[in-house]
């Protein structure tokens, strides 16, 4: 154990917290859920609360940013007739973010069981998985990759700047090949390596390792390599014979 990190609040602590902030903030709440860390007990002495809250119709569906007792919030707050199209453009997203915080955070105000009820639909949705890529892309992302790839074993290793940019949009761009052609959810930020791993251990591991090459010693083989096998398992680069319409 580290001597030196930071002490972890008491999960408790801050769903306590989460109370408060929603009778101060949000009175009129008709049901509200926790994510994130704090939903899962893994919240740091820095980590927001991450909070989506049913609101009355007369309300509008909107993003909240806000300081609680010094801690930061992330309010995500819907209204009843919207919350339909909110889970459905979320999990057309591929990322699932709202799905999620839904059918697997912790809830914590239901005084009429809309909560409930949204739970079951963001289960429903978790289930069904993401949505497939259609023809267009597919075509798309592989050419979109190829690129990527193409540019990062171009690049020169003392132009360092440009071959970590390069990798960079080249992990995001296999990454969501590699979670479309399983079936997988994709995320972003610290939820990219989250839900990579989790579809694919080995060959997320290679993508994230080759990334972490890259970025320590300058070496763009391992990640070229990883990126190469996702292709692969996608129909292979693609180069000569793409065309995008543009309408």
């Amino acid at each position: 154990m580290d001597d030196q990190a930071p002490p972890q609040p008491d999960p408790p602590d801050l769903i306590a917290q989460a109370h408060r902030l929603l009778a101060e903030l949000h009175p009129d709440a008709l049901g509200a859920v926790l994510g994130g860390s704090a939903a899962r007990g893994r919240a740091r002495a820095t980590s927001d609360l991450d909070l989506a809250i049913l609101v009355p119709d007369t309300e509008t569906t909107r993003r909240e940013l806000v300081r609680h007792e010094g801690r930061p919030a992330e309010l995500f707050l819907h209204t009843l007739a919207d919350i339909p199209d909110v889970l459905r453009r979320d999990r057309a997203l591929r990322r699932g973010t709202m799905v999620f915080v839904y059918g697997q955070g912790l809830p914590l105000l239901d005084p009429y069981g809309h909560v409930a009820r949204v739970r079951d639909m963001a289960r429903e949705l978790l289930a069904a998985g993401p949505p497939e890529l259609t023809p267009a892309e597919w075509e798309r992302s592989r050419y979109v990759a190829t690129c990527y790839l193409d540019d990062l074993v171009d690049t020169a290793p003392t132009e360092r700047y440009e071959q970590l940019a390069t990798a960079d949009f080249l992990l995001r761009e296999a990454s969501g090949l590699l979670t479309a052609h399983l079936g997988a959810w994709t995320g972003i930020g610290r939820w990219l390596p989250r839900r990579l791993l989790a579809a694919d251990p080995r060959l997320g591991e290679a993508l994230l390792h080759g990334h972490r090459t890259v970025a320590e010693r300058g070496d763009p083989a391992p990640l070229a390599a990883a990126v190469a096998e996702v292709l692969e398992l996608v129909g292979g680069p693609l180069r000569e014979g793409y065309v995008q319409p543009f309408r």
